[in-house]
């Protein structure tokens, strides 16, 4: 017999091509105020007519938050995640409008994550088209910054991430069809060698080479790399000195350190510490904090362990099987799950090759992805799904 979520869904299919082709077309790239704006306008629209209450989060500087919130009858209180912007500079979406190519629907922020917003909306009309209301209520929130730095949107993030139970993010699930179950926590650093200028010809051995003394250091970085399990170090810029004919004074490194653990991911920032507070051939370091970039660990905890085996016997009722990953990338759920709340991440349909051109999400994957996300909250808001 046919689920009827699946053949709900499987009726509007077309409609909710129709509605990506919309809203891919909106240009949130940028940091697009107006985009932003359009894109909420859109959304808001389409939650009033599922009897969500819409408010917004003000940003001065970068788009609004929105958030809608859907009262519901049960005790269970469930937040869809997601984002609006995307990572392309403005004006991209008119260049690549979607394109269809077999199962594949390619587009600026088709993936990341704009048929995820739309899955979190279809899979609650499939919801409400059963009759079910057993959840004590559903928030769905979109943030405006996610692709961006610094951030804005974190605070109210974690405000809302402590007014619920559960929550499911939108972004796509993984090119396996993998959901994500854990993530390393990031940390960013600015370093700066600071040495001494001298005429390369003339006199160089006045000189303090900036250059030579951070490369040396950036060899003994690497070495970080897995000196704990899962612990990553990466050099992601170096730039110093001036003119060949001068020893250089300054250099600069940036660098990102990840880990699966939060006792590792300190562990590995005390090394960097370690490493850079002696003098190297009378050339000094400078080691700097990016608060704006960190993003907490999300840890598979037992309550996360026990709503992806939910998700996998509910996917298994549907026909397919789907397994959690851990995975080195941030997302907003990191947040989320630093709150004390169980998250699952990638409930989206399945896509791949984010931030490139040939961004895509699998059209096969949209009817039963959805239909997993509805069972996965009417089970969760305690029905029978």
């Amino acid at each position: 017999m046919t689920d009827p979520f699946v053949a709900y869904l499987t009726h509007h299919f077309n409609r909710y091509v129709a509605d990506l082709r919309e809203l891919v077309a909106i240009d949130t790239g940028g940091r697009s105020k107006s985009g932003i704006e359009a894109i909420n306008a859109w959304l808001e629209a389409r939650l009033k007519t599922l009897g969500f209450a819409v408010t917004y989060d003000r940003q001065p500087v970068v788009g609004d938050n929105l958030l809608g919130i859907r009262q519901g009858r049960g005790q269970k209180k469930i937040l869809l995640l997601g984002h609006s912007d995307i990572i392309y500079p403005t004006g991209i979406v008119s260049h690549r409008p979607i394109t269809i190519e077999g199962d594949m629907l390619l587009g600026p922020g088709t993936c990341d994550m704009k048929a995820g917003l739309l899955t979190g909306l279809y899979a609650v009309e499939a919801l409400l088209a059963e009759g079910f209301e057993d959840f004590g209520a559903l928030y769905y929130l979109v943030v405006s910054d996610e692709e961006t730095h610094p951030r804005y949107s974190i605070p109210f993030l974690q405000k809302i991430s402590r007014q619920v139970d559960v929550a499911f993010s939108l972004e796509a699930a993984r090119e396996n069809g993998d959901i994500v179950v854990a993530r390393k926590g990031l940390r960013w650093y600015t370093i700066t060698a600071i040495g001494r200028a001298a005429h390369a010809g003339v006199e160089p051995e006045k000189g303090r080479n900036a250059v030579v003394a951070l490369a040396r250091k950036v060899d003994a970085l690497a070495q970080l790399n897995d000196f704990r399990p899962g612990v990553t170090v990466n050099v992601g810029s170096f730039h110093g000195g001036t003119e060949p004919n001068v020893v250089a004074d300054q250099a600069t490194i940036r660098i990102d350190l990840r880990a699966f653990r939060q006792v590792d991911l300190e562990a590995t920032e005390q090394a960097v510490h370690d490493l850079f507070s002696q003098p190297l051939d009378g050339v000094h370091f400078d080691v700097r904090h990016e608060p704006t970039a960190n993003s907490p660990i999300m840890e598979r905890t037992p309550a996360i362990a026990e709503l992806e085996q939910l998700v996998q016997q509910l996917a298994a009722s549907l026909g397919f099987r789907v397994k959690g990953a851990m995975t080195g990338g941030a997302s907003d759920a990191s947040y989320v799950a630093a709150e004390g709340v169980p998250i699952l991440d990638g409930l989206g349909p399945i896509g791949g090759l984010d931030h490139s051109p040939a961004e895509y999400i699998e059209l096969s994957s949209v009817v039963p992805r959805t239909a997993l996300l509805a069972k996965a909250m009417a089970a969760v808001g305690g029905g029978s799904g």
